[in-house]
């Protein structure tokens, strides 16, 4: 017979309660007594057995799915058709419960009031940029930014031990916002604006300093050979290097640059450079997890790019998302993963409504 059951607890609790009123007066018939006390047994032995039985049920529902906040509201990027694409990956992937979070225009009633509840979600994917004259934001009178409650929750979430990915031209936002900086590890800056980091032809990470280089820039888009550098969790059972179609290749992106690690680079397409940089990487803040990577390019006028449709990045964006949630990486490498001689890109993502 199990001992340790929680019908079996229950009865010991009941026992010893019996146990400990032996030796006060009864003040009704003992049999009445008699039939109270096991009628509260039958009751405690229930509501435990049922108790534990439902604990596997709802530890299982709370591991089995990842709750993901996108934010979003400002960018030089097509930030609507992006958190649509992003959203369309993510239902297709499966596992994965998102919400959005928009934020409302700068000075207005709703943005003083704006608060994401960043603590009830597993995973933030960061996509706001206020940082550039061009695209969206070309023209722009006053650039939008959070609110400081906002940027206080979400330092707060992610040093407590949150996850964040930090998605293509968000790694350019929020100049001057220290812990967001920290956050990013490499930025879009100008030359005196921190450390950068390039990628030795012996597969060696070497800081540059600040001063020493250009401004963060980019060359063309392309059909870029991206390397992996070393292994980790979230490229675990890919190949060494693949082909991803429209990317950007940040060079001299430069920042705090500590406590990171570079998990893949490629080579700029600037005339001039032709280094090998970082395309994504990830850091800690805190208890915090932070991926990064340039993936993703959607610029207003773009439909269903083909960054967004690549098979690569819809294979490490749910994997990068299990890492970030502290989860296994499971999501499995696909047959039509790219190769090192072409890319992959599949069809139209199927955008939620």
């Amino acid at each position: 017979m199990e001992l340790n059951t929680p019908c079996n607890r229950a009865m010991y609790y009941s026992d010893s309660l019996a146990t400990r009123n032996h030796y006060r007066p009864l003040t009704v018939p003992f049999w009445d007594a008699y039939f109270v006390g096991m009628k509260i047994r039958s009751l405690l032995c229930l509501l435990a057995t049922v108790w534990a039985g439902l604990q596997p049920a709802v530890a299982k529902s709370r591991e089995s799915t990842i709750r993901v906040l996108i934010v979003d509201g400002f960018s030089n990027h097509d930030w609507q058709q992006t958190t649509g694409l992003l959203r369309g990956i993510l239902e297709a992937a499966g596992g994965f419960e998102v919400s959005v979070s928009t934020m409302p225009p700068v000075g207005s009633t709703a943005w003083a009031a704006w608060r994401p509840r960043f603590a009830d979600y597993d995973v933030v994917i960061q996509t706001c940029n206020d940082n550039g004259d061009n695209g969206l934001l070309e023209g722009v009178q006053q650039k939008p930014e959070w609110p400081l409650p906002v940027k206080a929750d979400f330092e707060a979430y992610v040093r407590r031990g949150g996850g964040v990915y930090i998605f293509h031209a968000a790694e350019n936002a929020f100049v001057g916002w220290k812990a967001y900086e920290e956050m990013v590890g490499l930025c879009w800056r100008t030359a005196d604006y921190g450390t950068a980091i390039q990628i030795t032809s012996s597969g060696e990470t070497e800081r540059i300093p600040p001063g020493v280089g250009r401004d963060t820039g980019h060359g063309p888009r392309g059909d870029v050979f991206v390397t992996r550098l070393g292994d980790d969790p979230i490229h675990a059972g890919m190949p060494y290097a693949w082909r991803s179609p429209d990317l950007e290749v940040y060079y001299y992106a430069r920042g705090p640059a500590d406590r990171l690690r570079v998990l893949a680079f490629a080579r700029d397409s600037d005339p001039g450079l032709g280094m090998l940089w970082p395309v994504e990487w990830t850091t800690e803040f805190g208890k915090g997890r932070v991926y990064v990577s340039t993936y993703g390019h959607v610029w207003p006028g773009d439909v269903q790019p083909p960054s967004m449709r690549d098979a690569a990045a819809q294979t490490i964006i749910p994997r990068a998302l299990q890492w970030l949630a502290r989860r296994p990486v499971t999501y499995p490498v696909p047959q039509d993963f790219p190769t090192a001689d072409t890319v992959s890109v599949r069809g139209e993502v199927a955008v939620p409504k």
